[in-house]
């Protein structure tokens, strides 16, 4: 994004004045933001029209006084493409294009969508085939429907591929406080990584959700979660497209790539991007860091009015790692002085209700409880219906514990059990006094585990550096490309530092020279791009103690390979000393996915290698510790820490070993197609790679 669309940008997000192109739709769109409070000038542009729906009409974009900073087009396709050229030659800050029938149709689409781009130049252009841009810091809704939302003070920013998934968000009877909310369409200029990066400049933003069809600019948006890590602005991401099925409407809705989940999982583990798995956690989570206001860590003081409730807390703490340090003895005997004597003095805390409604006797209950090194406090209340006349007494604790959590200078929270027993009035007192209203204990415990976890993953991640990587994005390559034997391969590999066999390269005749000269055992294999799969071809013998042994050895591979590839000749051999049997043996590969990553697989390796499916993905490039980290999150790392009393490996040499393919892969990114080391055979005492496979396009 270039410095002259940046700053149109945040003309966009902060406009002094707005402009609607179209017809009676555009006009209802300005009359909302009118009565949404918007203070700044505004026009509506019709060439048919001296007024529509009361609104006067201004007949063309040249006649406009000024460049608009912000400008909605609800026009067809062809139109929308002159449009946006009259407003960048006024000198318009952005637009929202609201058509669609671009990239996400095809051929055609995509040649129209470059000519919409090419005709934004410097104007920051939001679209095609998008809802628009609703902006509650400034009453500015450039939308083409009605939305739920109103002005706020601060909050989160939403940006999503589907505008009826940001329609519904505005609608939601969950009190969400949204910043902004962008629907990005086509990403055809302005994606998720570019918004992200300018909104992440914003103050008043406190997190930054993502609904994700696929991202366009991993790069980008690696720099821009990177940043938001450093800040300290948590992102949450609901990442849809995983099937199969999935994938393929993302193509056909937007025009995104899917891309492998895995990779997307890699990618967001890398950037402390906090993913959730549905709508509900994706507000709740987004609700638990609205205020800005994050926890430390995982500990919780709990607080209920029922044993029932306590129970929940409880089975959902421990759920979501979430911690709940007992009491002392002062808080109890505290605590003994005001609750009755059937009241259980531990946390979670169930104060009863015999002190229900009871000002002074709640205050000592709080100010007892929340003298306390926990991180965070929580409080299970559930609001009766407005027609019992009961709902005094739950506002008056309310207010009470927004009162104490500020004495204390505590991070809190309120859950209800059932979702839709927190009423809005409730939320939103909570909210303007900083403190989350989560809705259902079982998502409201799972949304905080995820934001009170959010400070110490972050600062892990930042000391361990990867994240401030730009990860590789590989363009594609035709062909199949040059498949290299497993001689290549490895001296390939070997002059970055990876080690192996001590070994030669000769022909099936001389062999046994080849072999007195490097001495016994060996192992003997068949040399031949043809022959990437050497075992099930018969072309490795293994433990080869002495010339006869290596000879028959010879005439059996030479005719198990005329049977089982009859075209491929037997001209060369390898011979490498026998190596010592390992404490493990992993794979470790990269994958290339096309316009996403490169990705190093680490996992387990040998024959088990699929049985198994015991893996790590690391976007590459990485560095040292993250690889130590993916090593020792396997499921079998503790055959690499001294299982049952054997050795433990030597993880300094694994390391390096692992590094050498990472780094041979960086430096070769532009044709690498496929690599694997399998096995990679991991001792007390060092590291050795037996095969390799490498095979490159034409870049």
């Amino acid at each position: 994004m270039s410095q002259h669309i940046r700053d149109n940008l945040k003309r966009l997000l902060a406009p002094r004045h707005l402009a609607f192109v179209g017809g009676r739709s555009m006009a209802r769109a300005l009359k909302r933001c009118a009565e949404g409070g918007y203070q700044g000038q505004m026009w509506l542009v019709n060439p048919q029209h001296d007024s529509l729906e009361g609104v006067p009409c201004v007949r063309s974009v040249a006649e406009l006084p000024c460049g608009p900073d912000a400008v909605f087009i609800a026009t067809n396709r062809e139109l929308t493409l002159t449009c946006v050229a009259e407003l960048a030659a006024k000198g318009a800050g952005g637009a929202i294009c609201y058509a669609s029938g671009f990239a996400e149709t095809g051929a055609q689409g995509q040649a129209l969508q470059d000519q919409l781009l090419k005709a934004a130049g410097d104007m920051a252009l939001l679209g095609p085939n998008c809802y628009g841009l609703l902006d509650y810091l400034h009453s500015s809704a450039l939308w083409p429907v009605a939305h739920g939302g109103k002005t706020v003070e601060k909050g989160v920013a939403v940006l999503t591929q589907s505008g009826n998934f940001a329609y519904n968000l505005s609608m939601s009877d969950r009190s969400l406080p949204v910043a902004y909310m962008a629907s990005v369409g086509n990403q055809a200029q302005l994606g998720i990584a570019e918004l992200m990066d300018v909104l992440l400049d914003e103050p008043r933003v406190t997190a930054i959700g993502l609904h994700l069809e696929g991202l366009k600019n991993v790069p980008g948006f690696a720099r821009a979660a990177h940043k938001a890590l450093e800040k300290g602005i948590p992102i949450i991401a609901l990442k849809t497209g995983v099937s199969q099925i999935g994938a393929e409407l993302a193509l056909s809705h937007t025009s995104s790539l899917a891309g492998s989940d895995a990779l997307y999982d890699s990618l967001f583990d890398r950037l402390g991007v906090i993913r959730v798995s549905g709508p509900v956690s994706f507000v709740e989570t987004l609700k638990a860091a609205a205020c800005g206001n994050l926890p430390a860590g995982k500990s919780l003081i709990a607080l209920a009015c029922s044993g029932g409730d306590a129970g929940l807390i409880a089975d959902y703490a421990e759920r979501n790692e979430l911690s709940l340090p007992t009491l002392d003895e002062s808080q109890r005997a505290e605590l003994d002085q005001v609750l009755p004597s059937y009241a259980n003095l531990v946390n979670p805390l169930d104060f009863t209700t015999a002190i229900w409604g009871d000002r002074e006797a709640l205050d000592k209950m709080l100010d007892s409880a929340l003298r306390t090194e926990a991180d965070a406090a929580v409080l299970v209340l559930d609001y009766p219906s407005e027609a019992t006349g009961e709902r005094k007494e739950c506002d008056l604790l309310l207010e009470l514990y927004c009162a104490a959590l500020a004495r204390h200078g505590k991070t809190g929270f309120v859950t209800s059990a059932f979702p839709e027993l927190l009423p809005a009035s409730a939320r939103e007192r909570l909210h303007a006094r900083g403190v989350a209203a989560l809705q259902g204990v079982e998502d409201g415990l799972a949304a905080w585990g995820r934001i009170a976890g959010y400070q110490q993953n972050r600062q892990a991640l930042l000391a361990l550096g990867e994240s401030a990587l730009v990860p590789i994005c590989p363009q594609a390559l035709e062909g199949e490309g040059q498949l290299l034997d497993e001689w290549q391969s490895k001296q390939a590999l070997r002059a970055f530092g990876l080690p192996t066999p001590q070994g030669l390269l000769s022909t099936p005749s001389d062999a046994l020279t080849a072999a007195n000269s490097l001495g016994y055992p060996l192992v003997l294999k068949a040399v031949s791009a043809q022959l990437p799969h050497k075992t099930e071809a018969g072309a490795v013998a293994l433990n080869l103690r002495d010339a006869q042994a290596l000879s028959d050895a010879l005439e059996q591979m030479r005719a198990r390979i005329a049977d089982y590839a009859p075209g491929v000749p037997f001209d060369h051999v390898l011979l490498e000393r026998m190596a010592t049997p390992p404490l493990a043996e992993l794979i470790v590969g990269i994958k290339r996915e096309t316009h996403f990553g490169l990705a190093l697989v680490i996992g387990a390796g040998g024959i088990l290698v699929e049985l198994l499916q015991d893996s790590r993905s690391l976007l590459l490039p990485t560095n040292d510790g993250a690889i130590r980290a993916a090593l020792l999150s396997l499921r079998s790392a503790p055959l690499l820490q001294g299982f049952r009393g054997r050795e433990a490996a030597d993880l300094d040499a694994l390391v390096a070993a692992i590094r050498a393919v990472a780094d041979y892969a960086c430096e070769n990114a532009g044709q690498l197609l496929e690599l694997d080391v399998n096995p990679l055979l991991v001792g007390a005492d060092g590291t050795t790679a037996v095969d390799a496979l490498i095979r490159l396009g034409q870049a």
